[in-house]
C-alpha cells in the first residue's frame, strides 16, 4: 500500500507518518521509485505500536525511540529485559545516587534489586520526599501492603514472560512495563470509586459530629 492507503488503515496522518519515519520510530517502505515506497502490514502493526507508546504510554519521541530499538534489538539475557524495559522506558533525567530511605525499605523488606539501579531507588525516594513535603503520613502498614501487593503483580507478571525467543520476551517485557503502568493507575482510581460507594453511600456523612459550614 502506499502511504495515503497507510494513513487511511492507521487513521494516522501523512504527515505523522513520514515524521516516525525521519524520527528513526518506523522503518522504510520498499522502494518502487524516487519518491514512492510501498509499505505493508508490518507498517501498520508498527505504527499502532507508536501510537501506544506515543500515548497511553505517555512516552516521548527519543524515549520510545529507545523501547523500538530494543525490540529490533533484543538481548539473550532475560534477566536483564526488565532493566532494560525500566530505564528505556522510564528514565529520570538526573536520578540521584544517594536515596537512603528508599535503600532502607528494600532492605527491610528483603527485596533483591541492583544496587545500582539509582533510576528506580531515585523514583521510591522522591514518592517518599514529596508525601513528607505534603505533610501526609500514610496509614500504619500501608507502605507494605503496597509492597506486598506490587510484589505479588509482579511476580505474576515475571511468571508469564516468553520462554519461546529473546524477542517475544523482550516484547512482553517492554510493553508490559510501559504500557501496563496507566492500566494500573486506571485501575485504581475506579477501585477508589467503587470503595467509596460500598463504603460512604449508605451513610448521609462520614463525619456526623462536624460542625456545618455557615451559609
Amino acid at each position: 500500500m502506499r502511504v495515503s492507503e497507510l494513513a487511511v488503515e492507521t487513521d494516522i496522518s501523512v504527515a505523522t507518518i513520514k515524521y516516525y519515519l525521519r524520527a528513526g520510530l518506523l522503518h522504510e517502505g520498499r522502494r518502487t521509485a524516487p519518491r514512492q515506497a510501498d509499505y505493508d502490514a508490518g507498517h501498520v502493526s508498527r505504527l499502532r505500536l507508536i501510537r501506544a507508546l506515543l500515548g497511553p504510554g505517555g512516552l516521548s519521541v527519543a524515549a520510545a525511540g529507545k523501547v523500538l530499538e530494543q525490540l529490533d534489538e533484543p538481548t539473550e539475557s532475560a534477566h536483564d529485559l526488565l532493566g532494560i524495559a525500566a530505564h528505556a522506558a522510564a528514565a529520570l533525567p538526573k536520578p540521584s545516587t544517594s536515596h537512603p530511605r528508599a535503600d532502607a525499605l528494600l532492605e527491610k523488606w528483603g527485596w533483591s534489586v541492583d544496587p545500582e539501579d539509582h533510576d528506580a531507588r531515585s523514583r521510591l525516594e522522591q514518592a517518599l520526599q514529596g508525601l513528607e513535603d505534603a505533610g501526609f503520613e500514610p496509614p500504619e502498614g500501608f507502605l507494605e501492603m503496597y509492597a506486598s501487593a506490587m510484589r505479588e503483580v509482579a511476580a505474576r507478571e515475571v511468571e508469564e514472560v516468553p520462554q519461546s525467543s529473546p524477542a517475544e520476551a523482550l516484547r512482553y517485557v517492554m510493553l508490559g512495563t510501559v504500557l501496563v503502568e496507566p492500566l494500573l493507575l486506571a485501575l485504581r482510581r475506579l477501585a477508589h470509586q467503587d470503595a467509596s460507594a460500598r463504603i460512604f453511600a449508605r451513610q448521609a456523612s462520614p463525619w456526623p459530629n462536624a460542625e456545618r459550614t455557615p451559609e
